[in-house]
């Protein structure tokens, strides 16, 4: 653990892309997951301006770029078993896909909802199989809603139906959709309702497939899987909170919750570079241990290990970006960290790397903002099941 700890705090500036032409938020990361060595490498990037924008993973050079205007795009996800396959949820009800090897700019197919939903979060499970969407509140309504991704047609005109929706176990917008990253039919969802909920969709109906419910009392705005087996789920809230349960422990005597964070600032020691907020975390496999990711808004970036006992800084990226970071995607097979922030900036570090453009070109703080699509509940919850 020591090792991996100090690998991560000697992460330095490999490559930098900027984004000059249009700059825009860098508000999600993917990389492609192909197993084959000779097989392209990219990386896909969700911006503010409605676009993805897709990069060589290596030299991070800009290869093409796809919009969704007028609807606004949630998240960016890689198939896992096609490298040049991604996807990403719409504001205007899609899932809309993309294949990186073609020339076109339209979506090679389209999952569409239900007319009254507006997609803010989404993944696709580790088969390749199922993707699952999630809404805003409209209305009293919520929904997960589901598809088969099975056969990208090419043919974006038949576009897909979903094979369903869960509309019980929320209340609220559904912030954040995580599947199981080994078992395919285990998801996770978040949701401003404070409730983190893991369904086995493999169940005949919703209230069967409910596995858990957990309470963070607070807007979440990051989830995901930790743990030997991933048998744990983890959360962060809008407010800079942090909550960890251990799902195996649901049928024991044993507490469910192995920490609870009601604000991470507070928390964490950081010396003179403070702690303003939390990005996201990462589960390291070989280490087995959990780091989250959080920063400043001048754009430093504080690497944090979680114990049950607590909350560590473990290292401290600096000289990188110029304003809050807002994205990063850990690639496991080259212990390597992609990040993008309000700067407009995509940046990769590598441990002990050093950066070759002798010329920084000077980066400003994009003026214009974008909003949370999110409102923080302050209201108490109801009592809800393990």
């Amino acid at each position: 653990v020591e090792k991996i700890e100090e690998q991560l705090a000697s992460l330095h500036i490999a490559k930098r892309s900027m984004l000059s032409e249009e700059p825009a938020y860098l508000l999600d990361i993917d990389i492609s997951k192909s197993a084959q060595p000779e097989s392209s490498r990219f990386v896909a990037v969700s911006c503010s301006n409605k676009s993805i924008r897709v990069y060589n993973r290596e030299t991070l050079n800009f290869l093409r770029e796809y919009s969704s205007c007028p609807g606004i795009l949630n998240g960016v996800r890689f198939a896992h078993t096609c490298d040049s396959i991604v996807f990403s949820a719409c504001s205007d009800g899609t899932v809309k896909c993309w294949d990186i090897r073609l020339a076109t700019q339209k979506a090679v197919q389209i999952f569409r909802g239900y007319p009254s939903n507006v997609f803010i979060s989404f993944d696709i499970n580790c088969s390749d199989l199922i993707i699952c969407a999630g809404t805003e509140k409209v209305g009293k309504d919520t929904f997960l809603v589901f598809w088969d991704a099975r056969g990208i047609t090419n043919c974006a005109s038949a576009a897909k139906e979903p094979l369903g929706v869960y509309s019980e176990s929320h209340n609220d917008d559904i912030t954040k959709i995580c599947f199981h990253p080994i078992e395919p039919n285990l998801v996770v969802s978040g949701s401003t309702d404070g409730l983190v909920n893991v369904f086995d969709i493999n169940k005949d109906n919703e209230d069967d497939a409910l596995v858990s419910t957990c309470n963070s009392d607070s807007s979440i705005s990051f989830i995901g899987w930790s743990g030997k087996d991933y048998k744990q789920v983890y959360c962060m809230t809008h407010d800079e909170g942090f909550c960890w349960w251990d799902i195996a422990q649901l049928d024991t005597e044993e507490p469910i919750t192995l920490l609870h964070v009601l604000d991470v600032r507070d928390a964490v020691c950081v010396g003179n570079n403070s702690l303003h907020y939390l990005v996201g975390g990462l589960y390291h496999e070989k280490a087995d241990k959990l780091f989250l990711v959080g920063g400043t808004s001048t754009g430093t970036i504080h690497l944090i290990s979680c114990d049950t006992d607590g909350l560590h800084l473990v290292g401290t990226l600096c000289g990188g970006h110029a304003a809050t970071v807002r994205s990063f995607c850990w690639n496991v097979a080259e212990e390597s960290l992609l990040t993008g922030g309000e700067d407009a900036q995509l940046l990769l570090w590598k441990p002990g790397a050093t950066e070759r453009s002798p010329a920084k070109k000077a980066s400003l703080k994009i003026a214009s903002s974008v909003q949370k699509r999110v409102r923080v509940h302050s209201s108490p919850f109801k009592s809800r099941k393990k």
